[in-house]
């Protein structure tokens, strides 16, 4: 698959070489010429501009790309890249630094495929080591993970079951938990799963089909 990551930030840049380990194209857009430097010198392909101008984002290949990510700090140039993108059909994530109140989400997530927080994501891990639970995923999250989300449906045999105690295959691990049309957050220990749920989890790739099969029933 072709992936074009807009900002080779921290975030960016990380988001990169774990594509690129597990085997996909990874395009970067990068208006710092120091940073374009660094991301050539990764192996990446590199254009170097601005996300929000719409001729640099065709120079990526926007047309051949199954996915675009925008994570430079700027919100604002990862809204215009996603809705670039949307254009070309390509599935969108948008990185938001602003604090996550229900608002902000709402505002954007219509938009776009999904919303990313990372401080938010590495916040909520350090919540849950303190609060003395297991599901601290964020600190064993590898090249050799991958991470999604995934609807619980009526029938599920997750259904009325606590977040903490569902069982999956290999070393999947639930990190995130959200009721329908509301953000996930890392759960309770008391909180059990109903229909429409949605859980957010890392596994390795090879057991994605499994895990599907023991949450949808």
């Amino acid at each position: 698959m072709k992936f074009v990551i807009v900002g080779y930030g921290r975030v960016g840049a990380r988001t990169a070489d774990i594509l690129s380990s597990e085997g996909h194209d990874v395009a970067i857009v990068e208006s710092v010429a120091e940073k374009a430097r660094t991301a050539e010198a990764a192996g990446h392909e590199v254009v170097e501009g601005d996300g929000e101008d719409e001729r640099v984002l065709d120079d990526v290949g926007l047309d051949d790309a199954d996915a675009l990510a925008a994570l430079t700090g700027d919100l604002n140039v990862n809204f215009t890249a996603c809705m670039i993108a949307n254009g070309h059909d390509c599935r969108t994530v948008l990185r938001i630094d602003e604090d996550y109140r229900e608002e902000i989400y709402r505002k954007y997530a219509a938009d776009v495929d999904e919303v990313v927080y990372p401080e938010r994501m590495g916040a909520a891990g350090a919540k849950t080591a303190l609060l003395g639970g297991d599901l601290n995923v964020l600190g064993d999250l590898t090249e050799h993970l991958t991470a999604t989300s995934l609807d619980i449906p009526e029938g599920s045999p997750a259904v009325g079951r606590r977040v903490v105690d569902i069982d999956l295959p290999g070393d999947a691990r639930v990190y995130a938990h959200g009721r329908r049309r509301e953000p996930m957050t890392i759960p309770l220990p008391q909180t059990e799963i109903e229909p429409g749920d949605q859980v957010a989890l890392v596994t390795e790739q090879v057991d994605l089909d499994e895990i599907r099969s023991v949450l949808h029933g």
